[in-house]
């Protein structure tokens, strides 16, 4: 299995988004937060998921802004 495709439970993803796990769950409940499986009780979140979710909040300064070189 690829590191990528590995399954994390809450905890283990919060560290890795570096937010706290009831941050976490909150972003669960409002739909706001990175993918993640249920099965029962149990959520897990795939760590390429968990990059996703922080990717699509970046910031290309040089995209945005253009080059400065001349």
């Amino acid at each position: 299995m690829e590191q990528q495709d590995r399954f994390l439970n809450d905890v283990e993803a919060a560290k890795i988004l570096s937010m706290s796990p009831q941050s976490l769950r909150n972003y669960r409940h409002l739909g706001k937060g990175p993918a993640y499986s249920k099965k029962g009780r149990m959520v897990r979140y795939r760590v390429q998921d968990l990059l996703d979710f922080m990717n699509s909040g970046r910031i290309d300064p040089e995209a945005r802004w253009g080059s400065n070189e001349s």
